[in-house]
């Protein structure tokens, strides 16, 4: 007789967000520094640095891959290079606040509205900009890239917001919500 094995269980904050996170070192109140307004702002900019790093071997060569290694390192140190932000009151940090939110759905059950498909769309949208990004700077398609960033760049806005949305909504139901904005 064969016995099935027991599923074992997901740890709550077992969410592809909250893994993501762990790689870029977001736990605890190095979140805070993520909030910053530099730190969101200046992720917008690095995939439009990174995309004319990779272009750039054809002006370069070979010598592209240091502006490459450039983005690529500011891409991972970024959510940790600033300091904490002297105000949490802008759409930044409260979108950030709630990407801590949503990657702890698990932990802390988040309202019916915000469990839609939403955040999903986003992302995949954000992840076919990234495919034709990939493909026009494969073949240099200077239409492809301005399309894939112009994507891309917009699901990332679209998901950010309705991470604020779910942040405002969090904070007044939970207290520890509440004291990230100051």
């Amino acid at each position: 007789m064969t016995t099935t094995p027991t599923p074992t269980a997901r740890p709550a904050d077992d969410t592809p967000e909250h893994r993501v996170a762990k790689l870029f070192g977001l736990e605890g109140d190095t979140w805070m520094r993520h909030a910053n307004p530099w730190s969101v702002g200046t992720r917008f900019a690095v995939l439009p640095m990174l995309a004319l790093s990779v272009w750039s071997r054809d002006w370069i060569g070979w010598w592209s891959l240091v502006p490459v290694t450039f983005s690529v390192v500011f891409l991972i140190v970024n959510p940790l290079l600033f300091p904490p932000p002297h105000s949490t009151r802008n759409w930044a940090s409260k979108g950030v606040f709630g990407e801590r939110v949503y990657a702890n759905r698990r932990s802390v059950e988040i309202p019916p509205q915000f469990r839609s498909r939403v955040p999903t769309v986003a992302n995949t949208l954000s992840g076919l900009g990234m495919l034709l990004l990939a493909y026009g700077l494969v073949v240099l398609d200077p239409i492809a890239v301005v399309a894939a960033l112009v994507l891309q760049q917009t699901a990332k806005s679209w998901y950010i917001d309705r991470m604020v949305l779910l942040y405002e909504d969090m904070k007044s139901r939970d207290p520890e919500y509440a004291r990230w904005e100051h």
